[in-house]
């Protein structure tokens, strides 16, 4: 059999099993978990690889699974990625009424590609034309929510990092895979059916408490310090500073007020702020957070308020490999046709697969079949049969690319690729963000 013909054989493979597949997706979609909870969707993805008799292993990072499937000979390692977690939308009709989580990001549609490609390959029985190994991947926690359950888990012990990749990194599951790949799903955001970006923004994550004095609104408001106005002047002062950010950079810095109080009738005395600093470059994005901890600073000062700022480890900016992006385009290209892909350059969310592309090569392109907009309440899967098939066929497709014969693409991606980092680099910078200051008007620390 031709590369041709078996990448033809799987194709129809994933089209004869899509209600399968979509039950899979429809059944994640609705049982929406949040970061390194996703016991659910684990224990599906668990339950549908022992179905297949794929070899695997779980209760990485928590929640993690990961497939292994070897090739008839000797070769690279690919790893193909679903997201396994939800995200906090409240409002969304498939919210779960007690979590707030909903599927509105797409993470039940990759988890359903990642086994529809799965099941593809096995139908096909492609394991015995390719050399090395595929990872069928499911990772938690790639959003970027409950930061305070996450740090609990910290002091815990049960972790080390606060997202998904960047802990199974530090625990070393992605040391045997050489080369990364996962497709998001895509709404209106693009008319075309599929997409990739060149890169996209990282970011670090702050949680930001003013400490002031209470005392009695009405009657003895001097007598306290108030720590709602230390945190809005505070944020005065961050916006002052949006004009020094250069517009290369991309810089976005976005918080929200948490708790802004207690009583109406008492001087806050506490307030609490969490946001993100965005940015092109880990550089950018160092530069920006040093300013955004001058103006908290300046915040407290002004009101004689104190500023506790821990900083944390976010999501390095994405590193899009090229030799990957033209493989995602001309599979692309295959299925849709000339008019149905287009390519980005720079966009400004985060994700961890960024932190993958530091130290190996990978992607992270999209396909569509949602409406609405990420994030949103309004997000649903408007084709199916497009947002569950087609990712699972390019991942498929991919693979079969990448380890045909013997693995001659994925040597050569690997052979001019340069890594922005080794992993010990990558750790060490992660490490370095962990920070905690407390300022106030007689010292800092």
């Amino acid at each position: 059999m031709s590369k041709e013909e078996l990448k033809e054989w799987i194709c129809g493979a994933i089209d004869r099993r899509f209600k399968q597949i979509e039950q899979i997706g429809d059944q994640i979609m609705s049982n929406p978990e949040l970061g390194f909870k996703e016991f659910k969707t684990a224990a599906l993805v668990t339950k549908v690889m022992k179905e297949w008799g794929v070899p695997h292993q779980t209760g990485l990072a928590i929640t993690g699974v990961r497939g292994i499937i070897e090739g008839k000979k000797p070769g690279p390692t690919i790893g193909l990625i679903g997201e396994l977690d939800a995200v906090l939308v409240s409002e969304h009709p498939a919210a779960d009424p007690e979590t707030k989580a909903a599927h509105a990001c797409g993470h039940n549609v990759q988890i359903a590609g990642l086994l529809g490609a799965m099941m593809g390959l096995l139908d096909a029985d492609a394991f015995q034309q390719l050399s090395g190994r595929i990872i069928f991947f499911a990772v938690p926690a790639e959003e970027y929510v409950e930061i305070g359950y996450r740090l609990k888990l910290i002091e815990e012990g049960k972790l080390h990092y606060l997202g998904g990749k960047p802990e199974l990194i530090r625990l070393g599951h992605f040391d045997d895979i050489d080369l990364c790949m996962m497709i998001h799903t895509h709404g209106d955001s693009y008319s075309e059916k599929s997409s990739i970006s060149c890169s996209s923004n990282g970011c670090i994550v702050k949680m930001i408490r003013f400490i002031g004095l209470p005392a009695h609104a009405g009657a003895a408001p001097h007598k306290g310090i108030n720590a709602l106005n230390a945190a809005q002047l505070a944020l005065s002062a961050i916006n002052a500073q949006r004009e020094t950010f250069r517009d290369e950079d991309t810089i976005r810095v976005h918080p929200i007020i948490t708790k802004g109080g207690d009583l109406v009738n008492v001087v806050p005395s506490e307030v609490l702020i969490e946001t993100y600093v965005r940015g092109r470059t880990n550089e950018a994005i160092l530069d920006a957070n040093a300013k955004v901890d001058r103006a908290l600073r300046a915040g407290a000062m002004a009101v004689g308020a104190r500023v506790e700022i821990e900083t944390l480890p976010g999501f390095m900016p994405l590193l899009s490999n090229q030799g990957l992006k033209r493989l995602f385009r001309d599979n692309c290209l295959h299925l849709f046709g000339d008019n149905d892909f287009v390519e980005t350059l720079h966009e400004t969310w985060s994700t961890d697969m960024g932190d993958v592309s530091h130290i190996m090569p990978a992607i992270q392109p999209s396909i569509g079949g949602a409406g609405g907009g990420h994030h949103s309440s309004d997000w649903y899967i408007r084709d199916k049969k497009l947002a569950y098939t087609a990712p699972a066929k390019v991942l498929a497709l991919s693979a079969v690319d990448l380890l045909w014969g013997e693995g001659e693409m994925a040597k050569q991606i690997l052979a001019e690729h340069q890594p922005a980092m080794s992993k010990a680099e990558y750790l060490q910078f992660l490490d370095n963000v962990f920070q905690k200051k407390q300022f106030d008007d007689n010292s800092s620390s």
